[in-house]
């Protein structure tokens, strides 16, 4: 792929991937879990639920050892606030399609001490918060990593290019100097065969004229060896 169609096709899939920044809320939200009234906390996210699944299992682990039950996981001794509720345990739970999903975090109150339940369910809103910003943060730095690369993949090819231009113009200087050099040579051969052929034609002429000139000089020759001859 040339660096004219890499820039198009860079610049086409980041026209289609620029969305509007994402707003993350929250809402009360109670489920049913182990046939109880959970009240919790739940956040509607655009995108994929394999995605948003694997971004909340990882967040959960920071709560503690989580044990898959059913549909929804469950926290024992979760860390809330920097607080380690020996007795407590939050459910979370992620459902969604490849289009959207929804994360929700919640608790069981008769699980828990009356005194803790106003301050955890505030640390769970406020959880539920920031895995909403955090994913989407995330999810906006991968494409911020792709656009760098993208960025650097143009960048290099760009020097490929400035390079391989720079190496075009040196052998193109070469290449003139060279046909200055064969055009003067061709000229100095020209000029040598004009006066070869000069010099051929006026060698011709010469040996006509000395030619010409041995005949009477032969005739001189005979005849003093024919006087020689006679003599007696």
């Amino acid at each position: 792929m040339n660096s004219i169609k890499l820039l198009t096709a860079v610049v086409f899939i980041f026209l289609v991937s620029i969305v509007p920044a994402q707003k993350v809320s929250v809402t009360a939200k109670s489920e049913k879990v182990r046939g109880e009234n959970a009240p919790g906390t739940a956040t509607e996210l655009n995108a994929a639920l394999e995605t948003v699944s694997s971004s909340w299992n990882k967040y959960l682990k920071d709560l503690g050892k989580g044990k898959t039950q059913g549909d929804y996981t469950a926290i024992s001794a979760p860390v809330l606030g920097a607080t380690v509720y020996d007795k407590g345990i939050v459910y979370a739970r992620v459902q969604g399609d490849a289009q959207a999903a929804r994360v929700w975090l919640g608790l069981i109150e008769s699980e828990w001490a009356v005194n803790d339940i106003t301050l955890v369910q505030k640390e769970i809103e406020q959880l539920v918060y920031r895995f909403g910003v955090k994913f989407y943060r995330d999810q906006i730095q991968l494409q911020i990593d792709e656009a760098q690369q993208a960025v650097e993949a143009v960048e290099r090819s760009q020097q490929r290019l400035t390079n391989q231009n720079k190496d075009l113009t040196n052998k193109l200087t070469s290449n003139e100097t060279e046909k200055i050099r064969l055009e003067k040579l061709l000229e100095n051969n020209k000029l040598e065969h004009a006066a070869l052929l000069t010099r051929i034609e006026n060698n011709r002429k010469a040996q006509d004229s000395v030619a010409a000139a041995m005949i009477p000089i032969k005739k001189i020759l005979e005849s003093h060896q024919e006087r020689q001859r006679k003599v007696n």
